[in-house]
């Protein structure tokens, strides 16, 4: 395979394109065909090694890919082979291929195409959560974004009007500002020509700002964090402008304000459920046309070294791409879109025996309405306000009603009828279950399947097949299993 590579740390113009030898993937991990890959701010200081992450040298930067996967690692139960997939890698993106670990890989939505697959999450995720987790930020409120031109200054813009609020955009030329007007900045600050804090005391009639959004710091942080209102959040987001500020904490003090740091890396890893939250609202905005990743430019594979040359000379507006496979992101998504799910017919026992190992298929989506929760829970007399309460429920963590554990697990049988059928055998017989893990709440109104995969399949008494499979099941735009059983069953 070919790939961008970083040899030694220094400038962009030291990257060195050449050939590879194709990774394999390791345990938990899988191997990523790369479509499009993203450059983002932090590809500019890893290979200066002035990033908190510092790679083995050789690497490839480039943390943020959509593709589809050619390979799995041992204990990926999640992704198959020909997937369609997006992923944060950290670095390695500038390549042909690349190894990433199945838990930073995600399932790509048939209605997005590779290009956004690798635009949306790294600055979008990191604004939203920013947003709507550090700082919640309330409609009405006034937003100033610095840096609004960026990637991710970009995409606080787009989704603070989303929210509701005012937005005032800075940046340093006023094509970039046009740009953030497009997105629906109410107001926008020159700040290369312009004074900072007057244009904020006159937009403001001199309230101050109730949120600033800042992945800049060095000389703005200290006018801005001024310019503050009573009770606002200033968010640290990064630092591009090159300096880290330091700031005089009596400021804080006088405005009753909070500064808020913002590293979503972490936020996804150590708080998945809400990441997993945010990615869907993310993805149902895209779906909606609501939100759409600003484009600056595409670059070949060959030419990526620019990219980060262009980032490190403020060149860029937006996204900037890295087309890693041309055929793969010029694939129409008309051809690309989820394919009917088919029921897997076996012939004979010995087939049966000879897919040991193998996924055998997926059951269709299922909706769980508060009907089907209603019955499971007269059924089995387990009628907790939890299950069967929604404006308790609605109070609760959760938001709402949520399914019994056990009404994911009896849905089983019908899943499994989506999924294979023996020919020619007299009758089935589930009988069980040898492990359950209930891993996820299921909410009220979500679709949920199984994926099977047939773990044994060995001769019982009688002319019987006794079958052991492991059933995996999903909630919809979410890539997290919420349960894993092995089932057991013997077929006559």
């Amino acid at each position: 395979m070919k790939a961008l590579l970083c040899t030694h740390f220094g400038p962009a113009e030291n990257l060195v394109f050449q050939e590879l030898p194709s990774p394999e993937p390791k345990e938990n991990e899988v191997l990523i065909k790369v479509a499009a890959c993203s450059a983002n701010f932090p590809d500019t200081l890893i290979i200066e090694n002035k990033y908190q992450f510092k790679p083995e040298l050789p690497f490839s930067p480039g943390g943020e890919v959509a593709g589809v996967v050619l390979k799995i690692g041992e204990n990926v139960k999640t992704l198959a082979v020909g997937q369609r997939v997006f992923a944060l890698c950290g670095w390695g993106g500038f390549a042909e291929q690349v190894c990433v670990s199945s838990d930073r890989v995600f399932p790509l939505p048939s209605y997005m195409d590779y290009v956004s697959g690798a635009s949306l999450m790294y600055n979008f995720g990191t604004s939203y959560h920013a947003l709507k987790n550090r700082a919640h930020l309330q409609k009405g409120e006034t937003l100033l974004v610095l840096g609004a031109a960026g990637g991710v200054g970009l995409a606080a813009v787009e989704l603070a009007k989303l929210m509701g609020a005012k937005v005032i955009a800075a940046a340093s030329t006023d094509e970039k500002l046009a740009i953030c007007k497009e997105k629906g900045a109410d107001f926008v600050i020159n700040y290369e020509t312009e004074d900072l804090r007057e244009k904020i005391k006159e937009y403001t009639q001199g309230k101050g700002v109730d949120v600033i959004y800042d992945p800049v710091g060095d000389k703005y942080a200290e006018p801005s964090l001024r310019s503050m209102a009573w009770n606002g959040r200033y968010l640290v987001v990064g630092f591009a402008g090159g300096e880290i500020p330091k700031l005089p904490f009596n400021l804080a003090l006088l405005k009753g304000c909070s500064v808020v740091g913002v590293f979503w890396g972490q936020f996804s890893k150590l708080q998945p459920r809400e990441n997993f939250e945010n990615i869907t609202e993310l993805a149902q905005w895209f779906k909606e046309g609501k939100l759409k990743p600003h484009i600056f430019k595409k670059y070949s594979l060959e030419d990526s070294a620019q990219t980060l040359v262009d980032f490190r000379e403020r060149k860029v507006v937006g996204k900037a791409i890295v087309v890693c496979d041309k055929s793969l992101v010029n694939e129409p998504l008309e051809s690309i879109s989820e394919t009917v799910k088919t029921k897997k017919i076996f012939q004979s026992f010995e087939e049966i025996k000879n897919t040991v190992g193998e996924i055998i298929g997926e059951s269709a989506w299922l909706k769980i309405t508060q009907e089907i929760i209603d019955d499971f829970a007269k059924s089995t007399f387990d009628e907790q306000w939890i299950h069967v309460n929604p404006e308790k429920a609605a109070q609760s963590p959760f938001g709402s009603t949520i399914a019994h554990g056990l009404l994911t697990l009896s849905l089983s049988p019908k899943f499994l009828g989506d999924i294979y059928e023996v020919k020619n055998s007299k009758m089935g017989i589930n009988y069980g279950s040898d492990k359950v893990r209930f891993l996820q709440p299921i909410k009220v109104n979500s679709n949920i399947k199984m994926v099977a995969k047939l773990l044994e399949a060995i001769d019982a008494p009688n002319g019987g097949l006794k079958m052991k499979i492991e059933a995996t099941y999903f909630v919809e735009n979410n890539p997290r299993s919420v349960c894993v059983a092995e089932l057991l069953s013997v077929i006559y």
